[in-house]
């Protein structure tokens, strides 16, 4: 590996702040053909009539085939490369959201978004691998803390976008094909403003991470790279805290899918109108945002023998107390206002957390060289969680009522702060043992 001259830097930094801006705005892209189908939700309902039971369905098929997406195509991801299965990812998003629009029963509306949302799942895994090369291991919390915007904010746009649609007097279908036109305009710039690694622009430089070098908890090496992604998957699951960092992400991403799925039509079942109920649970993943980046920043300045889950299990407290205020203004038909700022403060409580775990912790834990197959496996886990969840709050909300559903999610919220804090313990022990060795 040699050392970049001052114009090889001057083009490297390019192309990384140009990589960047296209998992950034990409991955915002990937949301407006996801996000729209909560925002629809309301409008198919009354359309043809589904309950929120058979809503749910389409919800919870379609997050157990992105689960098996995420198995598939995390690993593949680092065997092909991040940035070109990211790119066939957003490419099969707008063939299924156009062929969406044009379905009309329940059965076509779950292979269909099953479909799409198994092309979807290969957003993250291809982010992760393609950031992971690009950057040094030491701004994993910033670095990720930022494009973990690109899927909080992308639930902004998505939704803002979709209600602006509704307040025009759109149909449910124009929500998957407009999205569909605007991705695929990304797709074009995304193609050509974008490059693999640093080696891609300059063969054997040595720039970002260096994969030479242990730089992950898991110490992946190249003989270990060169059995393929099983070995490395192996060498994760040996580990108490990736195991710990599954149980993490299945119960937080559980909670996710809940919000992610169901406030539009919770917030019409509660009083709101369409429009204003879509608008408005914008603000839930726009203070995700605010919470993302203040966790990131964060963990890489403060956290002590890089034991980010220490801010994270704290962080998720305030979780708890939101979801326990939310379930008794529901019961008692309280201020919809301060519920829907409940709501939303669960976003800036959750989602930053949420976004660690599949974000800067893969990172951490397995460097550049495993990142596809690290965050495949725990993303996998969560969207089995996410898969129960969004059917289950559905049918939940049809026998129990919302305020019932809430109070149901803080027994989980509780199960999240005491993972985070196990994982914060394992922390601590691995940093204990390398010091006992050095």
């Amino acid at each position: 590996m040699i050392k970049p001259n001052a114009l090889q830097l001057k083009k490297l930094k390019f192309w990384r702040n140009s990589t960047f801006a296209v998992m950034l705005i990409g991955y915002i892209g990937y949301y407006i053909c996801r996000a729209n189908l909560s925002a629809a939700f309301p409008l198919i309902s009354k359309t043809f009539g589904y309950t929120n039971t058979q809503l749910g369905l389409i919800a919870s098929a379609s997050e157990i085939a992105y689960a098996i997406g995420k198995f598939i195509n995390g690993p593949l991801a680092d065997r092909i490369g991040g940035r070109f299965i990211f790119l066939i990812g957003m490419a099969g998003a707008i063939v299924f959201n156009v062929i969406f629009a044009y379905s009309s029963s329940i059965a076509m509306f779950i292979v269909v978004w099953c479909l799409c949302r198994y092309f979807l799942s290969m957003g993250w895994g291809g982010i992760a691998k393609t950031i992971g090369a690009w950057y040094e291991p030491k701004s994993n919390g910033t670095v990720m803390g930022f494009i973990s915007l690109n899927f909080q904010f992308g639930g902004v746009v998505a939704t803002l976008f979709a209600g602006y649609l509704v307040s025009l007097g759109c149909s449910w279908d124009k929500l998957f094909l407009y999205p569909a036109g605007v991705l695929s305009i990304i797709w074009i710039w995304s193609f050509f403003s974008s490059k693999e690694s640093p080696q891609a622009v300059i063969p054997d430089v040595k720039f970002g991470r260096n994969n030479s070098e242990v730089t992950s908890i898991a110490d992946i090496h190249d003989d270990e790279q060169g059995s393929g992604s099983w070995k490395i998957m192996s060498h994760l699951l040996k580990m108490k805290l990736f195991r710990q960092l599954l149980v993490f992400s299945f119960v937080t991403t559980l909670l996710r899918s809940i919000f992610f799925f169901w406030i539009p039509k919770l917030l019409v079942d509660i009083g709101m109108k369409d429009t204003n109920a879509i608008l408005k649970s914008a603000i839930f993943p726009f203070l995700g945002c605010l919470g993302t980046i203040l966790l990131g920043w964060y963990t890489d300045k403060y956290a002590k023998n890089g034991d980010r889950a220490r801010a994270m299990w704290i962080m998720l407290t305030g979780l708890l107390a939101c979801l326990l205020m939310t379930s008794f203004l529901i019961h008692t038909k309280g201020n919809l206002n301060l519920i829907v700022f409940l709501i939303s403060m669960c976003g800036f409580f959750l989602l930053g957390p949420y976004a660690m775990s599949s974000g800067c912790l893969t990172l951490d834990i397995a460097g550049s060289k495993g990142a596809g197959s690290c965050t495949g496996l725990i993303d996998g886990v969560g969207y089995l969680g996410g898969a129960l969840a969004s059917w289950g709050a559905g049918a939940l909300s049809d026998i129990l009522g919302w305020s019932g559903v809430f109070l149901v999610l803080s027994g989980f919220s509780f199960f999240a702060v005491f993972s985070a804090y196990l994982m914060s313990q394992e922390f601590q022990a691995i940093y204990k043992r390398r010091a006992v060795k050095e």
